[in-house]
């Protein structure tokens, strides 16, 4: 046994006394079991009568060494210096840094044999890192089906595809064989690993193009060459039940599958373009989906404002943004704190995105005739307390919507306006009578998704002057506070980011608003009246969370940009 290893072991077996009850007799147990078989882990969890999450804090605390968690162990970047088969053997990673730092990530932190092997083969010191067994085992077994690299499989693809790929039965086979099964299993968990939304396939002319959305914006990755577009269109339109002898036409299914060990809900949708379909997969995450106000990011302000307006009793509550702005997730949330038993809920919306327990929801069908407007006539007569429309799109659905808020039903519906003012703009585009958006619109809700800064690597910075003179900020106040900046790090994937939260404004109507509508005023003037009567915009409550460090000002000014604030 090498002497540090013998070092590291005496070091742990010191520190045993102060964890243990008759310490003597358990200290020696442990040593005589390590002595036979080396394994140190498994003689502490036996005769120590620790937990397995005690061991793995004990040899950290002991050894001063960093826990990696299973989520940041999932982003780590595993080095080529070390092989695959070496990790296998000994169930250890050996990743790489920004900053060329190589880390050893074990369950066995006191094996100095392993230490020793990976520093001659990386030629460097290298970092001790702590991590389970089976999370590493479970990265391995990912590396390992991922080892086989995307051009590898589409040379494996190009070898069986046949010169016509408008061969419809050679594709289906093609489709459904392990080259092409692989890759797109590949395309689907890299997105998962790296927190993507979306994923974006799109063909050219001489490349195949594919992109992750991740928090809110798209990032190219590794994509397979153009001859292989065909196949993995198949294969995706094949797994979402879709007609793939269908080109010239949009189609929309969805995906269930397994991957990673957890269960993966996949939104497909195809569209035909010059030189093929493209493809956007939304995925679904429900392990994600936290329907609770806090998590989403309201402040105390803004949830006690929103809880007061979707209490009533009856009225029209409009969430407004533009595509990806979170507005049926906020809705969704509503709903959830309305669910009881007392109150029968009812959606219409195309698609469902989540299954929501406890209320009843629709799904459109526009190529059998149930849109929006057909759905919602017959859920009126389902007798039902809360009814939200996925969105309003036309004055028949919104008519409907207007009708069922009169006879006392409190609907929930979005719109895409850039602010709050805006929405009653929209509505009277549509159609919609002055008097009755006065007499049935309750408040307006407008709202943005902006990143989050990763709490490992921001840093704090003096906001420029010439930018705050140009936001229109007090310049003696703001010169004295500080903001944050992204840097990037290992936790938020070098980006600076992590996750996003949103921000809004709430317009609620009252005798001066509605004044200004019957008087036909734009959305300018109404969005300026109720930022005189104390309505926080959508900018302010971003500089604010900006200031308490969740975000960065660039992120406030680029998700702002489009809105009347400072008009």
């Amino acid at each position: 046994m090498a002497n540090r290893t013998v070092n590291v072991y005496a070091q742990l077996l010191a520190a045993l006394p102060e964890l243990m009850v008759e310490a003597d007799d358990k200290i020696e147990r442990v040593a005589n079991e390590f002595e036979q078989t080396g394994e140190l882990t498994e003689a502490l969890l036996a005769h120590s009568g620790m937990s397995a999450p005690e061991v793995e804090s004990f040899y950290a605390r002991t050894l001063g060494i960093e826990i990696v968690s299973e989520a940041n162990l999932q982003l780590c970047t595993i080095s080529d210096a070390v092989s695959l088969k070496f990790m296998r053997h000994h169930n250890v990673l050996v990743t790489k840094e920004a900053d060329s730092t190589i880390r050893l990530i074990t369950a066995t932190p006191y094996d100095h044999y392993i230490q020793q092997a990976v520093m001659l083969a990386c030629l460097r010191p290298i970092k001790l890192c702590l991590a389970k067994a089976e999370s590493i085992s479970q990265i391995l077994e990912k590396a390992d089906s991922d080892a086989a690299s995307v051009s590898e499989l589409s040379d494996q693809i190009e070898k069986d595809l046949a010169k016509d790929d408008t061969d419809v039965g050679r594709l289906k086979d093609l489709a459904s064989e392990a080259p092409i099964v692989r890759l797109v299993n590949i395309i689907v968990s890299q997105a998962m690993v790296m927190r993507a939304s979306d994923i974006h396939i799109e063909p050219f002319e001489k490349q195949l193009r594919v992109r992750y959305r991740i928090d809110g914006l798209l990032r190219d990755v590794d994509a397979p060459p153009a001859h292989s577009t065909a196949a993995i269109i198949s294969r995706i339109k094949i797994m979402a039940k879709l007609n793939i002898a269908e080109r010239r036409l949009p189609q929309d299914g969805r995906i269930q599958m397994r991957l990673q060990g957890q269960q993966v809900e996949l939104r497909v949708s195809t569209i035909p373009s010059l030189f093929g379909e493209s493809v956007v997969m939304r995925i679904l995450d429900k392990t994600q989906l936290a329907l609770s106000f806090e998590s989403l990011g309201f402040g105390d302000r803004n949830m006690q404002k929103l809880k007061t307006l979707i209490q009533r009793p009856h009225g029209i509550v409009l969430v407004t943004g533009p595509t990806g702005s979170g507005k049926t997730t906020t809705l969704y949330t509503a709903l959830a704190s309305l669910n009881s038993s007392e109150k029968k809920i009812m959606t219409v919306e195309d698609p469902i995105e989540y299954q929501l327990d406890g209320i009843m929801q629709m799904q459109v069908k526009p190529s059998i005739g149930l849109g929006f407007s057909d759905a919602l006539r017959a859920i009126v007569r389902q007798d039902p307390d809360t009814i939200m429309i996925g969105e309003m799109r036309d004055y028949e659905t919104a008519s409907i919507a207007i009708q069922s808020a009169l006879t006392g039903h409190l609907v929930f519906s979005t719109l895409h306006t850039n602010d709050a003012g805006s929405a009653i703009t929209r509505l009277l585009d549509m159609g919609v009578k002055d008097y009755l958006i006065t007499s049935t619109l309750a408040g307006v809700v407008a709202q943005r998704l902006v990143r989050t800064l990763c709490p490992f690597c921001r840093r704090t910075v003096k906001p420029l002057p010439a930018l705050v003179k140009e936001l229109g900020l007090d310049e003696y106040e703001y010169s004295t506070l500080n903001l944050y900046e992204p840097c990037g790090c290992n936790e938020c994937n070098h980006t600076g980011y992590k996750g996003r939260t949103v921000i809004l404004e709430q317009m609620d109507l009252n005798d001066d608003l509605r004044s200004k509508i019957l008087a036909r005023a734009d959305g300018t003037d109404i969005q300026s009246t109720a930022i005189l009567q104390g309505m926080i915009t959508m900018r302010q409550d971003g500089l604010d969370k900006a200031l308490a460090g969740v975000t960065s000002l660039d992120e406030v000014i680029r998700a702002t940009q489009d809105t009347q604030t400072d008009k």
